[in-house]
């Protein structure tokens, strides 16, 4: 009888352990709004993941972009998201005024991608050609409390002015503030995005336009994540000059909830599929396996920590 109950035992325990080493993990890509950067190169993500990982079911989500996918991942449901270096900051430190309430402790690094490049962009007719020519004009500063949004407050309050310094504020995703635009409801538009967001490249091929420069002086007041760079000539259609500007350095961010496993499997395609990245958007061109490792205000996931050794970026 003990032999039979043994081998009753050892059938019952490997029939429970069948489903267990066959169950199907879920990833949840947290992107942006579906005119954006992020959108596309979540798309190819997924795509990567789904391919490559066995045994993995993927999802992409489009979103609010930083403040809300940051907040989805503390609340579990997501797995992976894309985030702007400021926002990621201000939910390390639980900034209330960004839009959030508390800490939140269980976001981990994936890795720092590629710049967000402040994109202010006018309709010729406007007259906006400074920062200062805002003033009295109607301007899209992106969804309330997004990514795009905290930018927006920082280069103004840099330049000397308030929302309330603006004829008339529109908090619009991307593809809406350019709607308006192209119909004369609006004057201007902030976009905190990779060079070559689709809403832009759709708007300066409809309409004549003006890239309104953001001078080093201005990008200097606000410091750190923000640095200068330069718009290069010809990036939208009528843009024939190099535009100086500020950028923010994005990040994809798991949370602490993921397994090393998975963020391990998941760090090491990202960084061994680049070419399909860029195939998706011109901004995956951008990102760079050796300075994936640098500068997180959030500690690198331990998954994300073993990929980097194998590759000689951490010791």
């Amino acid at each position: 009888m003990n032999s039979k109950l043994m081998a009753a035992a050892i059938v019952a325990a490997a029939a429970l352990a069948a489903p267990a080493a066959q169950a199907q993990s879920f990833i949840n890509v947290l992107t942006g709004g579906t005119s954006g950067v992020y959108y596309p190169l979540g798309v190819a993500i997924g795509k990567i993941f789904g391919d490559k990982i066995p045994n993995v079911k993927t999802q992409v989500q489009a979103t609010k972009a930083s403040v809300e996918n940051l907040i989805l991942l503390q609340q579990g449901r997501g797995e992976i998201a894309f985030t702007l270096g400021d926002s990621l900051k201000a939910a390390w430190e639980g900034d209330e005024e960004a839009g959030f309430k508390s800490k939140l402790d269980k976001l981990r690094t994936i890795g720092a991608i590629y710049p967000n490049y402040i994109q202010i962009v006018a309709t010729a007719d406007s007259g906006i050609k400074t920062l200062a020519d805002l003033k009295g004009k109607s301007l899209s500063v992106g969804a309330p409390k997004s990514g795009t949004e905290l930018n927006s407050r920082a280069i103004l309050a840099a330049a000397g002015m308030t929302y309330k310094d603006i004829g008339k504020v529109e908090y619009l995703p991307f593809a809406e503030s350019v709607d308006l635009m192209k119909n004369r409801q609006l004057n201007a538009t902030l976009q905190s995005a990779g060079l070559g967001v689709a809403s832009l490249k759709d708007l300066s091929t409809s309409a004549d336009i003006t890239v309104v420069s953001v001078p080093k002086e201005i990008v200097d007041k606000i410091g750190p994540p923000f640095v200068s760079v330069t718009i290069p000539a010809n990036t939208y259609t009528g843009q024939d000059k190099d535009v100086p500007t500020a950028a923010v350095i994005n990040y994809l961010v798991t949370s602490s909830a993921v397994s090393d496993d998975l963020a391990y499997q998941m760090t090491k395609l990202i960084f061994e599929s680049l070419p399909e990245l860029a195939n998706s958007h011109s901004a995956g061109k951008e990102i760079k396996l050796e300075t994936a490792a640098t500068g997180s205000p959030v500690p690198l996931h331990p998954g994300a920590i073993r990929y980097y050794k194998e590759k000689g970026l951490i010791k």
